[in-house]
């Protein structure tokens, strides 16, 4: 097949691109009670597979639109992964992080990926949280942070981890109270 009849033959599929060259598309039919589409073509994965996103552990930052203001940004993350370094098996967590930015404040996308890169690594639910945060403090200098690590439950016991960073410099606001 051609890389005309190719493209005639993934009209309509959307992550077919135009600018692969040579693209080759095989199709294979297999019959059941339902008519089943299997697609194979090499060119095409090895061009999505230099186009999807892949755990890392860069951390990205931008600069904070106001530096002069006390805010608080909130973020979770509810699809946390690690090993346990004991066993192997996957541990689940929903991370939260609340943080009072200084200069910098985190770029979302890459705080996702840096999460990721956590999946396949063995760690104690206290040391990862801890390590999160520590990296986080390095390239963020909030005024404060504080991540906590709601571990889902493991042979009967729940694990929650909360660590903190405040500058030294910083003292918060008084809390106002609203009628």
């Amino acid at each position: 097949m051609d890389s005309d009849q190719c493209h005639k033959a993934a009209k309509g599929l959307e992550t077919v691109p135009e600018r692969v060259p040579y693209l080759r598309l095989f199709l294979y039919i297999k019959r059941n009670s339902l008519f089943q589409i299997n697609l194979y073509c090499p060119d095409l994965f090895l061009y999505l597979a230099r186009m999807s996103t892949q755990p890392s552990k860069d951390l990205e930052t931008f600069d904070n639109p106001h530096p002069d203001r006390d805010y608080t940004i909130r973020i979770r993350m509810p699809e946390f992964t690690c090993l346990c370094p004991k066993t192997g098996q996957p541990d689940f967590a929903v991370l939260d992080l609340e943080y009072v930015p200084g200069q910098r404040c985190v770029e979302l996308k890459s705080l996702k990926m840096y999460i990721w890169s956590f999946r396949d690594e063995g760690a104690f639910h206290e040391d990862v949280t801890n390590r999160i945060l520590d990296r986080l403090v390095t390239v963020c200098a909030p005024r404060f942070m504080r991540l906590t690590a709601e571990f889902n439950v493991r042979g009967g016991v729940y694990t929650s981890v909360v660590a903190e960073h405040r500058d030294p410099d910083w003292h918060a606001p008084e809390k106002i109270e609203l009628p």
